[in-house]
């Protein structure tokens, strides 16, 4: 009877550790697929984003990474942030099929644009843009003053925008007070070579 006993406690303890042991199988593989899911969400996160200098209220420029939402359908294109200083030696377009979309057509083979890394046929997305604006201290206007002209950079989205507004907005990085590169955000389709 004792023995008979200990073998069915043996057996519940042994199929408690099996059941364990099933459920712990479960969780690790739950915990798996969660870890894959978060890498693949990153990995797109980063396919898709870019580090780009961004204004702040107190008129200093921070890197922070900024999200692109991919315009080419089919998920076989990539973000590219470049730099290159003025001029580029770019020729941009816009094509109907494409429309609201500002694209490379044609790259100076050894132009800034070139040697930066711009390609034929990359999407413009973001470029840097500067803006001189009357900056007026509290002072001045009551003292009727009309301030002083300062001049700020920051990142432009080109997307929807007139071909004519995205020249002039490359344009306007002339006026950059400290000369620095324009900032190009590219869209790469990923059958392009690099």
């Amino acid at each position: 009877k004792a023995r008979r006993l200990r073998d069915e406690v043996s057996q519940i303890e042994s199929s408690k550790a099996e059941r364990q042991r099933e459920e712990d199988e479960r969780e690790q593989e739950r915990l798996n697929e969660e870890k894959e899911a978060l890498r693949q969400k990153n990995e797109q996160r980063l396919r898709y984003s870019a580090e780009v200098p961004i204004l702040k209220d107190m008129g200093e420029e921070v890197l922070e990474r900024v999200d692109f939402p991919p315009r080419l359908k089919g998920g076989r294109s990539r973000i590219v942030a470049i730099q290159a200083p003025l001029p580029l030696g770019l020729v941009l377009g816009q094509d109907d099929a494409l429309p609201g979309l500002t694209t490379v057509d044609e790259v100076a083979e050894e132009g800034n644009g070139a040697n930066a890394g711009v390609q034929e046929n990359d999407i413009v997305r973001a470029i840097t843009a500067t803006q001189t604006t009357m900056e007026t201290p509290t002072w001045q206007l009551l003292a009727g003053g009309i301030g002083q002209p300062k001049t700020k950079r920051f990142m432009y989205s080109v997307d929807g925008r007139p071909l004519e507004e995205v020249l002039a907005a490359i344009g306007s990085n002339r006026m950059d007070p400290d000369g620095r590169d324009v900032w190009l955000v590219l869209e790469r389709n990923d059958g392009d070579s690099d």
